[in-house]
C-alpha cells in the first residue's frame, strides 16, 4: 500500500489498494468525521464534541449521552440518527449503547462468556448476547478454546 499527506486549504486522501481493509476504513472515518462535530451538553456547559474522541453514545432514561472523557455529555440526537450519520468506527454493542471501536481498551470475560468492553476512559458496558457475533467479527476477536 502506498499513501501520501499533502497539506493544503482543500485536502484529498487517496489510498490504493486491493480492498477496503479497515485501516482504510478508519482512516476515511476519521477523515470523514474531523468535519461533524456534536453538540453536548454537561450541566451549564455547552461543548463541541468530536466523535473520534466519543467512547461510545448511550441511553439512560429516554435520554442519550455521550461519554467524553471521564463525562456524560447529554446529546440531541437518538441512537438510530447518530449511527446515520457517524462513521464506520461505530458499532452498536447493545441496544442502548453504540460503541466507538477505535476508544475500546480491552475486553474482559466473565464465567458466563459475557463480553464486557472497557473503553479508555474507563466506562465499561456489556456486549449484549444479541450483537455479541457481530461485534466479535467487526473486531476480528476469535472464538479459540484453550486445551
Amino acid at each position: 500500500m502506498k499513501f501520501e499527506f499533502i497539506k493544503s486549504d482543500s485536502y484529498k486522501i487517496i489510498a490504493y489498494g486491493n480492498e477496503k481493509t479497515t485501516l482504510i476504513k478508519m482512516i476515511e472515518s476519521m477523515c470523514l468525521s474531523e468535519d461533524s462535530k456534536i453538540i453536548g451538553y454537561l450541566d451549564d456547559e455547552i461543548k463541541e464534541l468530536n466523535p473520534n474522541y466519543i467512547d461510545c453514545f448511550i441511553t439512560s432514561k429516554d435520554k442519550v449521552y455521550a461519554v467524553y472523557k471521564n463525562e456524560k455529555y447529554l446529546i440531541k440526537y437518538r441512537l438510530y440518527e447518530l449511527f446515520s450519520f457517524l462513521s464506520d468506527s461505530y458499532i452498536y454493542i447493545n441496544q442502548g449503547c453504540l460503541a466507538n471501536v477505535c476508544r475500546i481498551d480491552h475486553f474482559k470475560i466473565n464465567i458466563g462468556g459475557a463480553l464486557l468492553i472497557v473503553f479508555k476512559s474507563g466506562y465499561q458496558d456489556y456486549v449484549s448476547r444479541r450483537k455479541l457475533k457481530e461485534v466479535k467479527e467487526r473486531l476480528g476477536i476469535k472464538n479459540e478454546r484453550k486445551n
